[in-house]
């Protein structure tokens, strides 16, 4: 299977990561050259410095959407209805977040679907999915990370924060305030 994972950030960086693991040889379109290089030489991708991408995880900034009719398309919400979005021809188009729960915000977005997925969980909904994944390791990326990951190595599990160019909640912010 020929998988396409196309200017989801790091969103799409991890998406792509997890179908390497299962076999396949994901493609990711970048916008610019810089991600491009990142990803197919240092084995780096910009929005998670501190994962190393397998050699199987190949990027291109020349987008041919003709080239994968039926490809399921995953960008930021910014693009959709955009010149480049317009490219792939005739379109659905879904939302995948949390803020599809509210009631109204699909339509207002003009969107086909609306999936209700958030990369926000409580402290108990985030320890039941390490546990029932098994996961040997668990990368925090948002949030109170410093106070999650001690948690987590404290209770025996690999645990590291991975820095990203958003913020989220922290400690010396709120104490700041």
């Amino acid at each position: 299977m020929s998988v396409a994972v196309l200017g989801a950030g790091a969103f799409g960086t991890a998406l792509a990561l997890s179908l390497s693991r299962e076999g396949h040889a994901p493609r990711i379109w970048a916008r610019d050259a810089a991600t491009v290089d990142a990803i197919n030489h240092a084995h780096r991708a910009p929005r998670l410095p501190a994962i190393t991408l397998p050699d199987t995880i190949l990027a291109d900034a020349d987008l041919k959407p003709k080239d994968h009719p039926g490809a399921i398309v995953l960008a930021p919400p910014g693009a959709l209805g955009s010149a480049w979005s317009k490219k792939f021809g005739p379109q659905e188009t879904g939302f995948a977040s949390g803020w599809m729960a509210v009631r109204g915000v699909r339509r207002r977005r003009a969107g086909d679907r609306g999936f209700i997925i958030s990369d926000h969980a409580d402290w108990d909904g985030l320890l039941s999915a390490i546990k029932a994944t098994e996961a040997e390791n668990i990368y925090v990326t948002h949030g109170y990370t410093d106070v999650f990951s001690r948690f987590l190595a404290d209770s025996g599990w690999q645990a590291q924060v991975v820095p990203t160019q958003f913020e989220g909640e922290s400690l010396d912010k709120d104490a700041s305030e």
